[in-house]
């Protein structure tokens, strides 16, 4: 029998956070859940064949239709609930990891009813709140929030890469 610990960790799941950036702005792409009725990141269950990164690509695919480039590794952790009290089965809830992945490409959703759709920051938070408790609604939000931080220290590092290049070249001509 396994312990304590163990009979009470979550499931996990991944989510691919996908992004693009539209010159100094960055939009999410979020896809509406199997219920239609709220919005969220791409995201579902891990693969013994795949990485956690390849999985929340393929759901990236899947739900969204979102080709790009995705981190190897997750940059954030949260818990997400599927389910309401009221109905069997009740609430269930995942940690998910997720992984950053920047959008080159759109193609048709395996998932029509997925309706992937573009929003600013804040409108991702908002739309991604509607809907869900306060707790999981700020699980959310966090998780923009450490998207953002992310791409913008990872341009960061890009500008800073390219302007030692631009002055090591000037230097050496």
């Amino acid at each position: 029998m396994g312990s304590a610990r163990a009979s009470k960790s979550l499931p996990l799941q991944v989510a691919a956070v996908c992004y693009r950036k539209r010159g100094a702005a960055v939009e999410f792409l979020l896809v509406n859940t199997n219920g239609g009725n709220k919005w969220t990141f791409p995201k579902g269950c891990t693969d013994a064949h795949m990485s956690h990164s390849q999985a929340a690509e393929r759901e990236a695919a899947e739900e969204a239709g979102a080709l790009g480039t995705i981190e190897p590794r997750h940059f954030h952790l949260y818990i997400h609930s599927k389910g309401v009290f009221w109905q069997p089965g009740g609430v269930q809830e995942f940690v998910v990891k997720a992984f950053l992945m920047e959008v080159q490409e759109l193609r048709r959703p395996d998932e029509p009813q997925r309706k992937p759709t573009w929003f600013s920051p804040e409108e991702a938070r908002q739309k991604l709140a509607k809907g869900r408790e306060v707790k999981y609604a700020r699980e959310m939000e966090a998780v923009v929030d450490q998207a953002l931080e992310r791409i913008h220290v990872h341009r960061a590092l890009l500008d800073r890469n390219s302007e030692s290049r631009t002055v090591r070249a000037a230097t050496n001509s």
